[in-house]
């Protein structure tokens, strides 16, 4: 008797913890259907250890699966700001074999731990001219090895199976280029800005190849401690109060308290624009290709108001990003870009 092996009918489980929550994303096997996606919120503060964290991640994992559609256990996890060390770096030109050493040998001295224990992967964007000389630029991602392990053995615990490590910058990547259905735009330069709770990630790619990344020191977090210090409120509730005025349409807001939240992030934002300026920049006189065309907000502190402000003082139509825009079943609620990792994670093909 023949047995035929059946194919999978279900994609990995995408796997995005952060300070504040997990998020659970899984399609089907086609990419063609969204099977789930959860977020559960953590109640971690600054008080715990690491123990205590990982028992709070543990159980996150656990509860957010319970009772839910995800089937399987396979699952693909992401390192984000907190794990790597991300640098674009030039190299000479070579073969395979000696661009890795010249790779290996520029981050080695970046590295605030031995090479020998550090994970490392680099992706080559373009030759570009350096003098009279053309190098190599290249992106290296490198992760202290016991942060991984760390990482397999709270999801372990938790009754998931690890199949793939990927990093955030390349999951935001798979989520958004994707969903450019016409020949050109898998030829285009866009920039993914994703803002998150303390740090902001920005990808600048042709297509689906990487081109530059960069972790800017802006997030959430700053933007309500602004508002709890300008305000003289609590810092919780600075956070709730900015949350529903962004989350709200222009003309549904109070004008008095609107005002008083944006004169109050003004600062954080105006750091944020020079930073992306700058990226911006980078890529014309690095690279000398193609202008960015398109911009895309995402991450769980992108809202359409700070997309408009940011697309304003850039002088660049942006668009928010929405990792399910193809997908209308079971689609969630709430900010569409919070999902962007998890989607991309899920997105990934694994053997």
């Amino acid at each position: 008797m023949v047995r035929w092996i059946s194919p999978k009918r279900f994609g990995p489980i995408g796997v995005d913890l952060d300070d504040r929550s997990v998020k659970l994303v899984q399609f089907d096997a086609q990419q063609m259907r969204l099977v789930e996606a959860v977020r559960w919120e953590l109640r971690i503060d600054d008080s715990m250890d690491d123990v205590a964290r990982e028992e709070c991640l543990v159980e996150a994992l656990r509860r957010g699966r319970n009772g839910r559609a995800f089937r399987g256990r396979d699952a693909v996890l992401c390192l984000g700001a907190e794990h790597l060390l991300v640098q674009n770096v030039r190299v000479p030109k070579a073969p395979r074999e000696d661009l890795t050493r010249f790779v290996y040998q520029e981050a080695a001295g970046r590295m605030p731990y031995p090479v020998d224990e550090a994970e490392v992967r680099y992706f080559e964007t373009a030759d570009v001219r350096q003098g009279d000389s053309t190098m190599r630029e290249v992106i290296v991602f490198a992760c202290h090895r016991p942060e991984i392990n760390r990482m397999l053995e709270t999801i372990v615990r938790s009754g998931l199976r690890p199949v793939a490590v990927d990093v955030q910058p390349t999951a935001l990547l798979r989520c958004y280029a994707g969903q450019g259905r016409r020949h050109e735009d898998h030829h285009i330069c866009a920039m993914y800005v994703h803002i998150g709770t303390r740090k902001t990630a920005v990808i600048i790619a042709e297509g689906e190849r990487l081109l530059f990344v960069k972790y800017v020191d802006v997030g959430g977090d700053e933007m309500d401690t602004a508002v709890a210090r300008n305000l003289n409120i609590d810092w919780k509730d600075a956070a709730a109060l900015r949350r529903r005025n962004s989350d709200r349409q222009a003309d549904q807001q109070d004008r008095e308290v609107a005002r008083s939240v944006n004169e109050s992030i003004r600062p954080v934002i105006s750091r944020l624009v020079n930073e992306l300026s700058m990226c911006l920049r980078y890529h014309s006189v690095t690279f000398r290709r193609e202008p960015v065309t398109r911009v895309v907000f995402g991450g769980g502190e992108a809202s359409r108001s700070l997309a408009e402000t940011l697309g304003h003082e850039l002088g660049v139509i942006c668009e928010l990003g929405d990792p399910f825009r193809d997908y209308s079943h079971r689609s969630p609620g709430g900010r569409k870009g919070q999902w962007d990792v998890a989607a991309g994670l899920a997105l990934r093909k694994v053997k």
